[in-house]
């Protein structure tokens, strides 16, 4: 696996510095948001020169760029803000190619009409399901136009709010163009190790085909976010998994500060290469 990092964690603006940062940091990939080049995550419009500095700043550093992040809200109960965002989308798809990457990562989205990453009691509902349907079949046309894939990642605050659901959509689009983004603390909140456990091993047995990336985060005993390597997630199982299934593709750190990505770094090649030997 090739370990990266999302290229927000590091405060420097610009591709070359951004990158330098995520190379300097010991990474060798990087999750790219173009709130790195002083643009809105999901601009109106990307310069060619812009998104081509990028591809130039990895190909210079040696940090292959995994992902670009388009994230809106893909249920908003707003019609108009979810068109606002495929038309978002649809800007940084063309320009993936000038970026030097074919992925995007999505966020399916809540009702909750003021944080994605907010759970909404009528997420459950067929309205949502449905909603979610139409949205991303725009998004899998833009992604045929350009030649690109999207990255779906299980959430509990989401529509697609675990495993089961990510397969459930994966089978009802039936389309190559959609990945999985896998992490594993986005599997639980609060929960035993026992429980854990078995939430990675359905997550990873249901949808192995189709994960295209495993982030890599963690969560406190009390189901507050941490760290990799500082909470109660079993990296050695969650890769060893990954692994057994036949997972080779990039791994990428965050939800972390930028003073701790080298520790960060240190702790999971250390996972990585013991899962080698093991």
């Amino acid at each position: 696996m090739q370990l990266g990092i999302f290229a927000k964690t590091f405060a420097a603006t610009g591709a070359l510095p951004v990158l330098r940062a995520v190379a300097d940091a010991g990474y060798t990939a990087a999750q790219f948001n173009m709130a790195c080049l002083g643009l809105p995550s999901m601009p109106d419009r990307i310069e060619p020169d812009a998104a081509r500095s990028v591809a130039v700043a990895s190909i210079e550093i040696g940090v292959s760029i995994s992902a670009i992040s388009g994230t809106y809200n893909m249920i908003h109960p707003d019609r108009r803000v979810r068109e606002s965002g495929l038309v978002r989308l649809e800007v940084l798809a063309a320009s993936c190619a000038d970026l030097g990457t074919r992925l995007i990562t999505l966020c399916t989205g809540t009702r909750d009409a003021e944080d994605q990453w907010r759970w909404h009691p009528d997420n459950a509902t067929d309205a949502a399901w449905s909603d979610l349907r139409v949205e991303m079949e725009a998004a899998v046309a833009i992604a045929e136009r350009f030649d690109i894939e999207l990255g779906i990642e299980p959430e509990l605050a989401n529509v697609v709010s675990g495993a089961r659901a990510a397969r459930r959509l994966l089978d009802e689009m039936n389309s190559k163009r959609l990945r999985i983004v896998l992490d594993p603390a986005n599997l639980f909140e609060v929960a035993d190790a026992a429980e854990r456990h078995r939430l990675i091993e359905e997550a990873v047995d249901l949808l192995a085909a189709e994960i295209g990336m495993a982030h890599a985060k963690d969560r406190h005993a009390d189901g507050s976010f941490a760290a990799a390597g500082q909470g109660v997630v079993d990296f050695p199982h969650f890769i060893g998994r990954l692994k057994a299934a036949g997972f080779d593709g990039p791994l990428i750190t965050h939800g972390l500060t930028e003073a701790e990505a080298p520790g960060v770094g240190a702790f999971l090649r250390r996972v990585l290469e013991e899962s080698d030997i093991a």
